[in-house]
């Protein structure tokens, strides 16, 4: 069986080359001839642990192609998966499908035989019965159906999610839909992983229902944080309280500085639109837009009163710009926001991230100073921010953050180090619920 991934982005790039390492033959296409290029040449255009090896090895195999030209690999396919970006619309906040719709277009003169075409790309309800009605009015005679395959893939892990996911999501409606579906995941049924067969509109559903779901446990912590600094809780004691609660569970249940990223933020909103759209009021995610939006920029102004309330001319240093560790990801990161309003304050800021650096400085203002390394970052600081929560930085000590600093002002949003041992080495320790 032969596939065909349109999109190299995160989610086309990964689910091409984890496919290819299940045995099948796989084409990733692009209309860029520079990222292609690039891929062919191994320099992945994303940052993703093992991706680079996977490609390689799988290419010198003979079973992962990378190429601009659409027409031969929809004709040669029996599956072509959709993973182009559904970004949010500027103006509505609604899912941009600008992207899907003309892949459907595009492909629709080039399927010979019978074809499934399944949207991998995040799209709210109806979006497939809209791609199947392109597709029909493009080639008449075009042999399809089309399928949802939404992709739960956590930046930093994506390989492993995709190789040994938790389940697996089909939204097909025909019995020969169903069965192209089974083969391309007989690899993890062998392994027992659950696979669900859905309506289109049903699976389309359960990416944007579970991403807004851990949004708001993510929001839900933040506040219970808030109010355990109120009341002089530990929120690890009671997120771990909660956790052991199987109806619970721990996960998520770590509080910071709010979510960003390629996902939550954009289906949060989508999801609150398509219930607009359909008469209905999603006032709990709606809520949780709008609180996580104001968690990160008040963060700026923790970091603010920790230092007197006045930040004109102090030197700070941001450690971790990425939304999350192992990505290079800066998309509604937490580190925007902060790092924006510290600047507007009058502050001074340096900046590390293992990863994100390049994609940083086409977002942040042009007076930041990068580093290479932490140490180098927090040389002279007079207050140090933990915005991302790299096991680099969880390896250093209270006494290297003494001997390095110019202050004594420490902002852990992340909780990575132990109070006592922060403030029994001197420092001036403030960390998020404890």
């Amino acid at each position: 069986m032969k596939i065909a991934v349109v999109g190299t982005g995160y989610v086309g790039l990964v689910s091409g080359a984890c496919f290819s390492e299940f045995g099948f033959d796989v084409t990733c296409v692009d209309k860029d001839p520079d990222k292609i290029a690039r891929i062919d040449q191994g320099d992945m255009p994303i940052y993703e642990p093992g991706l680079a090896d996977l490609v390689a090895r799988n290419k010198a195999a003979g079973r992962l192609h990378f190429t601009t030209d659409l027409g031969p690999a929809v004709a040669a396919a029996d599956a072509v998966f959709i993973a182009v970006g559904t970004p949010a619309r500027r103006g509505d906040g609604h899912a941009d499908l600008s992207f899907v719709y003309a892949v459907a277009r595009d492909l629709a003169p080039f399927l010979t035989g019978y074809t499934v075409v399944i949207t991998k790309s995040t799209v709210p309800v109806g979006t497939g019965r809209e791609v199947a009605k392109i597709i029909s009015e493009s080639n008449k005679d075009a042999e399809f159906d089309v399928a949802s395959n939404p992709e739960f893939l956590r930046e930093g892990a994506a390989i492993s999610d995709f190789m040994r996911p938790d389940r697996v999501v089909v939204g097909a409606e025909t019995e020969a839909a169903r069965t192209v579906l089974r083969t391309l995941y007989r690899p993890l049924y062998l392994i027992e992983t659950p696979i669900l067969f859905t309506t289109l509109e049903t699976s389309e559903l359960i990416k944007y229902a579970s991403n807004a779901f851990l949004a708001v446990k993510i929001s839900y912590i933040n506040q219970i944080a808030d109010l355990c600094e109120a009341v002089g809780a530990n929120v690890h004691d009671v997120a771990k309280g909660m956790g052991l609660d199987k109806r619970i569970g721990g996960k998520f249940l770590h509080p910071g500085p709010g979510y960003g990223g390629s996902c939550f933020p954009k289906d949060t909103i989508a999801l609150v639109k398509t219930a607009e759209d359909h008469d209905c009021h999603m006032s709990i995610v709606d809520t949780v837009v709008t609180y996580n939006d104001a968690r990160k920029r008040s963060m700026a102004g923790r970091v603010i009163a920790a230092l007197g309330g006045d930040v004109t001319d102090t030197k700070i240093a941001i450690l971790g710009l990425a939304f999350k560790p192992e990505t290079d990801d800066m998309r509604d990161s937490p580190s925007l926001d902060i790092i924006n309003l510290l600047h507007d304050a009058g502050a001074h800021i340096s900046a590390y991230d293992p990863k994100s650096m390049v994609e940083a400085r086409h977002l942040l203002p042009d007076q930041i100073v990068y580093h290479d390394s932490a140490l180098s970052c927090i040389n002279g600081a007079d207050a140090v921010v933990i915005v991302t929560e790299w096991n680099e930085f969880r390896a250093l000590t209270a006494a290297q953050f003494v001997a390095a600093m110019a202050g004594r002002t420490m902002i852990d949003l992340r909780n990575l180090y132990d109070p006592e041992a922060m403030l029994s080495a001197g420092l001036s320790y403030c960390s998020i619920g404890r």
